[in-house]
């Protein structure tokens, strides 16, 4: 027996590291900025250098601004031009590569949750996934940038003390005698940041979250009068986000009041031993001025530490987007199917949703052609059965095949093409109501559009919209009932060999769903349909009903038949039947 959890179904096989892979997409851009960075860097290295000398010249010679001056003091003016151009274009680079690797980020993430399918939603939520791929891709789209820029910033400390250790090894060893101690102050800020960032970033998720679930059920919080309850609800995970906040910013206080403490130190003995070393005529004045500004260079903790913050900040962020990442997508083959009207089967299907068995070993055979109605109690795992023939998702165990050929073995196209859902509350994507209708594999052409809104009964109240079919779907005011005839245009606007119609019912007046079964049921002759039933009605029009109870088949047959259980009669006792 065939499993749905083979190799088709593996994880995705790209697992790279969101951030590795961004920094890999944007490495000319990484390589321009760090190129950029390195030279601003050195330039800045060579004006202290440029300004000793230029010092030296003018003691040299106090009452003749002689042309050796002259020359370096115009060094100084160059090198200082130099750098405040390098410094713009720095800044323009450093902005085009973190939306270019934002925009790389939200593109992989986006795609992925697409080819996750609903799977995504279920574990993250959306206000989940939108606060990761709108604030975290964000977040994270500024690490190539701070990692170029930390990679040339890094070039400063170093090059400084060896230009230290180029005007008196004394001054190099006095600074280096202290560097141990910056470098632990910058692997704590580190380690003690990371958890910091990662907390807010959990805090602001799970507000997203609550936002999202109360925008959805809006309307039941404005009739039970809740709105304040609501409100408390969703900022909850505020004080754990004030605190987090709050450690972070106590983290970056720490090591700034540290390096402040010890940076000044340090330069106040480079100093020292310059001074001891100009006095024994082993330095001269403009170089113990250069001394003094290396010592500043290479004791710019404070210049790391912000770069190490952001990257720290991008680093939590990708984990986060890493997390989506990881979740397997859906997989597909490359078979096509083979002659057939769309026979369905079901072979020991079993399906778990977190932790609970749904469907328990469920065998059904839907012949080609026919309409399968299925039946039961809340819970009794009506609509994850729909979404297995759909192929929306895949069994823990059993095979689901359509015309003798499990479903995981077809090519995308072929399957999409080949089943048609239709849902309870039907998304309408597309620029326009005609869009929406004929959103496909293939879109379906203008008369299909409107044979499909013919034959879900949408014709009519689609004509009076402003601009009919044209209308947009945003500017349509439309009725449940409405929204799900749409939904069924769809689905009726293309001949499928599968329609799954999950619910799709639920929304229309007795009337309009005697109209729209009737429908269905001639619409397409060659096809097989499968309806999730509430009515007894709709039931009762079926050629065969599975009747679901706590997760197994309890009986299939015609409904005329299985009216005589009173069990089968109370699933309907509660409904319009």
């Amino acid at each position: 027996m065939t499993t749905a959890t083979d190799d088709r179904s593996a994880p995705a096989v790209d697992t790279t590291s969101p951030l590795r892979a961004t920094v890999r997409r944007t490495g000319g851009r990484c390589a321009a900025l760090f190129l950029t960075a390195t030279v601003s860097t050195v330039l800045s290295l060579a004006l202290p250098l440029a300004l000793g000398r230029a010092l030296d010249a003018l003691l040299a010679n106090p009452d003749d601004l002689g042309s050796g001056a002259v020359r370096w003091v115009l060094w100084c003016t160059a090198l200082v031009l130099l750098m405040a151009v390098l410094d713009a274009v720095e800044t323009v680079l450093g902005a085009a590569t973190t939306a270019r690797a934002t925009a790389l980020l939200r593109h992989r993430l986006t795609g992925h949750l697409l080819a996750v399918g609903p799977r995504a939603e279920e574990r993250f939520g959306s206000g989940e996934l939108v606060a990761r791929l709108v604030g975290n891709a964000a977040q994270a789209g500024i690490a190539p940038a701070s990692l170029a820029a930390l990679l040339a910033g890094v070039a400063g400390p170093v090059g400084a003390v060896v230009a230290l250790g180029l005007l008196d090894p004394w001054l190099a060893a006095v600074f280096l005698a202290g560097a141990p101690l910056l470098a632990m102050l910058l692997r704590a800020f580190t380690h003690d940041s990371a958890q910091c960032a990662a907390d807010y970033q959990k805090a602001q998720g799970l507000i997203a979250r609550g936002l999202a679930e109360a925008i959805g059920g809006a309307r039941t919080i404005a009739a039970c009068g809740t709105a304040d309850r609501e409100a408390a609800r969703i900022l909850r995970p505020l004080p754990g986000l004030a605190r987090a906040g709050h450690r972070m910013w106590h983290v970056q206080g720490r090591a700034a009041a540290r390096a402040v403490v010890l940076a000044p130190l340090l330069q106040l003995g480079v100093v020292a031993v310059a001074g001891v070393l100009l006095v024994h005529g082993r330095l001269t004045v403009g170089e113990m001025l250069a001394a003094s500004r290396y010592a500043v260079l290479a004791a710019g903790v404070g210049v790391l530490v912000g770069q190490l913050s952001g990257l720290v900040r991008a680093r939590a962020s990708a984990r986060r987007i890493g997390e989506v990442l990881a979740e397997p997508v859906t997989r597909y083959g490359g078979r096509r199917l083979p002659p057939g009207r769309g026979r369905l089967e079901l072979r020991g299907v079993t399906a778990r949703r977190g932790g609970r068995t749904v469907l328990d070993c469920v065998d059904l055979f839907v012949p080609e052609g026919s309409t399968l109605a299925v039946v039961g109690r809340s819970g009794a795992g009506k609509s994850l059965l729909a979404a297995l023939a759909g192929r929306l998702a895949d069994p823990d165990e059993g095979t689901v095949l359509l015309d003798g050929v499990p479903l995981p073995e077809l090519d995308h196209d072929e399957l999409r093409r080949a089943i048609g859902c239709a849902f309870e509350r039907p998304a309408l994507l597309g620029d326009t109501v005609a869009d929406t209708i004929g959103l496909g594999v293939r879109a379906a052409p203008p008369d299909r559009i409107r044979a499909g809104a013919a034959a879900a009964r949408a014709d009519t109240f689609v004509r009076r919209l402003p601009d009919g079919y044209a209308t947009p779907c945003r500017a349509a005011p439309l009725s449940g009932g409405e929204r799900q005839r749409l939904g069924l245009a769809r689905v009726l606007a293309r001949d499928s060999r599968l329609l799954v119609l999950d619910d799709a019912l639920s929304s229309l007046d007795t009337v309009t769903e005697h109209q729209v079964v009737d429908a269905l049921l001639h619409h397409s002759p060659g096809g097989t349909r499968v309806v999730v039933a509430h009515r007894a009605s709709t039931a009762a029009r079926a050629d065969t009903v599975a009747w679901l109870d706590a997760g197994r088949v309890r009986a299939v047959g015609t409904h005329a038949r299985l009216w005589r259980e009173s069990g089968y009669r109370e699933v309907f006792a509660d409904g319009a039947g």
